[in-house]
């Protein structure tokens, strides 16, 4: 990085970020990033909430199917506590529950969610109230930022139109994140560097005449691409017979599951390394 800062303007005090064929890279690799910064964000705001929800309404989670709804979240806002639940008009606790989403139905109403709250062992808290109203606010706007972030990384994904986006359990987001951060893979000569690079490879420990059989990833490189690879690799398992194959062949041979993703990661990194350099779609039939 400071070689390419240095060289892209020799002769004059200024300097460019990176060189110019490299910028789209670069601010690939800001929005992603940023994805996964507002992400983080995300979980620790949410875990703030369930903290908050354990006080003054412990049995609310069980009430839902999945959380953070949009009757999951109206209610926690505009009522807060199983006590304020309880002693709340049955009317103004069904607005929460009126929708114009198409999504799924859910079964609780608001009858049962009033009776549920009766008889809560929630402790009705004011301070957790009106920290809980905060952290929705937080979450909501999170999510929102989350929103305006990947619709500027579909439009540059998009517009790369990559071959590893043909993979199936690859979106626009996941795709763009693995490019960006391994950035022109022209520059590598063989997939095994890239395997390197994402710090994804065995860590050798060799000793004299003895050399460890088991050991664990280098972690060299960028955490996000790191991250980004093992967050993807469960749908690719799931969408892939070959790899969903592979995956249990390495857990048959007495691996452990997060080795057996290790493994399936670097078969994916030799795949996409393929794909990227001879601009192919990705076939399942070809693979081994």
């Amino acid at each position: 990085t400071i070689c390419d800062v240095l060289a892209s303007s020799p002769r004059k005090k200024g300097y460019r970020i990176s060189k110019i064929n490299n910028f789209e890279f670069y601010e690939q690799k800001r929005l992603t990033r940023e994805h996964h910064d507002l992400k983080e964000q995300l979980n620790v705001y949410a875990n703030k909430l369930q903290k908050c929800i354990d006080i003054v309404f412990p049995e609310y989670n069980s009430l839902f199917r999945s959380k953070y709804g949009t009757v999951y979240m109206k209610v926690l806002k505009a009522f807060g506590s199983a006590d304020s639940i309880a002693h709340a008009d049955i009317r103004n606790i069904r607005k929460c529950f009126e929708t114009n989403r198409n999504g799924r139905t859910i079964s609780l109403t608001p009858e049962k969610l009033k009776e549920a709250a009766k008889h809560s062992i929630g402790f009705p808290s004011k301070a957790e109230v009106i920290e809980m109203r905060h952290l929705i606010d937080l979450i909501e706007l999170i999510k929102e930022q989350i929103k305006d972030v990947d619709i500027k990384i579909e439009e540059f994904s998009t517009q790369l139109n990559s071959p590893i986006l043909t993979i199936p359990g690859i979106s626009h987001f996941s795709g763009t994140s693995i490019l960006a951060e391994l950035g022109d893979l022209r520059n590598y000569s063989k997939a095994s560097q890239i395997i390197k690079f994402a710090g994804v490879s065995p860590y050798k420990h060799q000793s004299s005449q003895y050399e460890a059989q088991h050991t664990a990833i280098t972690k060299k490189g960028s955490r996000y691409l790191r991250k980004t690879l093992y967050q993807v690799i469960l749908p690719v398992i799931r969408y892939n017979p070959v790899f969903n194959k592979y995956y249990h062949l390495k857990l048959s041979q007495g691996k452990g599951h997060r080795c057996a993703q290790g493994h399936c990661v670097r078969k994916l990194l030799r795949i996409i390394y393929h794909l990227v350099i001879t601009n192919q779609p990705f076939d399942s039939t070809l693979l081994k």
